[in-house]
């Protein structure tokens, strides 16, 4: 994976000269462009006034049929199709060239944010089970844990957590889990009782007492349609069912 961070890097860091040539050749032909749509149009407004004057004269055949722009002409416009075309073609060529460096991105990132995520899944299977008693966490107020409930159902934002990813693995080239200190006062949630990571999901439940899991922790991959309950409430909710 680090050696495909630093191929697209090296990659990346060449993007911007090449698409400055790209777009320093486009205003080169749009200049030409320009100056040939202005000749050529003067060329046919002089060319239509000397037809008007000899049939007015009786030397043209009034005869729309016979009557055509000089080779001249017609040799400018179509030069200044061909400039044109190039322009697009140009155009194309640069739009391609940044797509191609998304696809790679997003490429990345999804395999990124897969093999994380089954580490953070082993990391859950093989730690010991936390049951949570219920009560309120430390550093976990109720207006806190309310608060949160307004955010998105992801842990974090998208770009947050690619940039977050990407940077740990650069740091981390192998792979291995880290063991890095925690914040005493940062709240911990769903049944693993850790902190916030990765991608997460709400209970619909207003009165869940974790409200926020991990997608690993509750054998979810992605994110649920309609409302979706923790195991707890889920279980609660059939038991008021069956009565």
């Amino acid at each position: 994976m680090s050696f495909f961070i630093d191929e697209f890097q090296a990659d990346l860091e060449a993007l911007p000269n090449i698409l400055q040539k790209k777009y320093a050749l486009m205003r080169d032909l749009d200049k030409s462009l320009q100056e040939i749509v202005r000749q050529n149009e003067q060329r046919c407004e002089q060319e239509i006034e000397d037809m008007k004057r000899g049939v007015t004269a009786g030397n043209i055949t009034p005869d729309t049929s016979l009557t055509r722009f000089s080779d001249e002409a017609l040799d400018e416009q179509k030069h200044s199709i061909r400039i044109a075309d190039e322009k697009v073609a140009l155009a194309i060529q640069a739009y391609d060239l940044v797509d191609s460096h998304i696809q790679q991105l997003d490429q990345y990132l999804k395999k990124s944010g897969e093999e994380l995520r089954r580490e953070r899944e082993n990391t859950v299977a093989t730690a010991p089970s936390q049951i949570p008693d219920g009560t309120t966490k430390s550093g976990r107020s109720e207006s806190g844990r309310r608060g949160r409930k307004n955010r998105s159902r992801l842990g974090t934002a998208a770009t947050s957590a690619a940039a977050t990813e990407v940077a740990a693995m650069a740091a981390n080239p192998t792979g291995m889990e880290l063991d890095l200190p925690v914040d005493p006062n940062e709240p911990t949630y769903c049944l693993c009782n850790q902190v916030s990571y990765g991608e997460m999901v709400a209970c619909d439940n207003p009165d869940c007492k974790i409200e926020w899991f991990h997608f690993g922790c509750v054998d979810l991959k992605d994110q649920p349609k309609g409302k979706w309950y923790c195991p707890d409430c889920a279980a609660l909710r059939n038991r008021r069912k069956g009565r």
